[in-house]
């Protein structure tokens, strides 16, 4: 029989797990695929969700019929990230979505440490404009991975940087993309949102307010005492 393992670490996605700055990447990829003269909307922006800048702008370009150099495709996202990092100037922790801070602190009380993996370069300057640091044991970002999700090499530098083992540890997801990122680890994962985008995920909620530690650990089968 298989050894249970203790939960140790958590690795949360960003952008639809802990803020929903998603809509602000959609209307920046809008706002880029209107200049260009492209179709664009929800259905392919949720193809978007979890990968690199610049693989969210080759996804967008299929719908074009121009060839573009690699100089202007590298423009394209640079006006891109400034239009995007224009709108989220404005994000307070106001802004973290609910049950978030409640789901932190539990870990937290639990022992269990907690990393931010993302894809964004943006995600350290998001977190302190939330005001998480506090939170958070390691951040891991854009900035720190050279192949954007569904490669795993965020969620391994994450729990690496924790001490940890893959086996040890959960990723909070809210991307297909993400969900196959952690399975290729044999991570246990848990998808924030909708079953029908996230039908790979190992346990599902609607939002972080539904989570519950307990369950997550008796689902996702961990050998461990929770605090009440």
């Amino acid at each position: 029989m298989e050894e249970k393992n203790r939960l140790k670490a958590v690795l949360f996605d960003l952008d639809g797990v802990i803020v929903d700055t998603a809509r602000y990447h959609y209307k920046a990829w809008k706002w880029l695929a209107d200049r260009e003269n492209i179709y664009f909307d929800e259905i392919i922006n949720e193809r978007l969700k979890g990968v690199s800048r610049m693989a969210s702008l080759e996804i967008l370009l299929e719908k074009g019929d121009k060839l573009y150099t690699q100089q202007e495709k590298e423009i394209m996202c640079t006006l891109k990230n400034n239009y995007y990092l224009e709108m989220i100037e404005t994000l307070t922790p106001e802004d973290v979505l609910e049950g978030v801070v409640d789901f932190l602190k539990e870990l937290k009380s639990n022992g269990i440490q907690t990393a931010v993996c993302s894809a964004s370069k943006s995600a350290k300057y998001i977190i302190d404009r939330l005001e998480l640091n506090a939170y958070f044991d390691w951040i891991v970002d854009g900035n720190d991975v050279k192949r954007p999700k569904p490669d795993p090499e965020v969620f391994e530098i994450g729990y690496t940087k924790l001490g940890c083992r893959s086996q040890e540890s959960i990723v909070v997801e809210d991307a297909f993309a993400g969900i196959e990122a952690a399975k290729v680890l044999g991570i246990k994962t848990v998808g924030i949102g909708d079953i029908k985008n996230l039908s790979n995920a190992d346990l599902l909620f609607k939002n972080i307010k539904e989570t519950s530690l307990q369950n997550i650990i008796e689902k996702l089968d961990f050998f461990q005492e929770v605090n009440a």
